[in-house]
């Protein structure tokens, strides 16, 4: 899926006409992907209660087609689907474009929520849940995304081979692009500003995770997994980013 999606903001202030409500706010777009008729239903009440515009799937192939057509801000994505499983339509919704998506796990399925997170999801919840809780999700990840920096901010931070351009939010490791999801540029932006301190795990989760997560501290220890596999020259004997077992992690230019 190439990335097109009108930038409704964008557009509001150049005076065109878009996705707002009848007070003038921009609506943010929800496309919901569940082969459950109650899961989409629930919560497509619930998001458009709360303001949102809501697009629905009910299989894979239905879901990218209409993530093409409709260019969600957000995702919100169940793993197991007929026709193309959640993983498959996530990479191609992904390819491209990087719009925020919320993964929808059962209770058990860790190894996925584990997986989901490795390959760039924003955030999981686990069902059975609470509509309140999926649409704070929804709100933490698109403030995080509304938050980010967006170029103009020429800062940028060289760690030897590693240049990390705050502004531009890109990533060259021995003058090679490296591509960073939206989580993982934010979680080394802040590990790289701040070098030699040590952060907590908790630490990490509240500040790159916004403080309404409600994960454990696996998922810092996925993303930085993720990190060290690509701007380390060896993963496994990292130099930037550090352990510091028992605590967290540093980062060491």
């Amino acid at each position: 899926m190439k990335c097109l999606r009108a930038d409704v903001r964008r557009a509001s202030a150049l005076g065109i006409s878009g996705s707002e409500g009848q007070d003038g706010s921009v609506r943010d777009r929800v496309l919901v992907v569940d082969d459950e008729e109650i899961v989409r239903d629930v919560l497509t009440r619930y998001l458009e209660r709360e303001g949102f515009r809501v697009d629905v799937a009910s299989d894979g192939e239905a879901a990218v087609e209409l993530a093409e057509r409709s260019r969600p801000d957000i995702v919100v994505l169940d793993l197991m689907l007929p026709k193309l499983d959640g993983f498959e339509v996530f990479r191609r919704i992904r390819d491209g474009c990087d719009v925020p998506i919320v993964m929808l796990t059962a209770k058990s399925e860790e190894v996925d929520r584990i997986v989901g997170l490795e390959v760039g999801a924003d955030d999981y919840v686990t069902k059975p849940f609470s509509p309140r809780e999926v649409v704070a999700r929804i709100r933490a990840v698109l403030r995080r995304s509304e938050n980010s920096p967006g170029g103009s901010d020429d800062a940028s931070i060289l760690a030897g081979p590693l240049e990390i351009d705050i502004g531009r939010r890109e990533v060259r490791h021995e003058g090679m692009f490296v591509p960073l999801t939206r989580r993982e540029f934010d979680l080394l932006e802040l590990l790289a500003s701040h070098p030699g301190r040590t952060f907590s795990r908790l630490e990490l989760l509240e500040r790159v995770w916004d403080s309404s997560w409600q994960g454990d501290s696996s998922t810092v220890t996925v993303h930085v997994r993720r990190l060290r596999a690509k701007i380390e020259r060896d993963a496994s004997d990292p130099q930037h980013i550090v352990t510091v077992w028992g605590v967290g992690y540093r980062f060491e230019p």
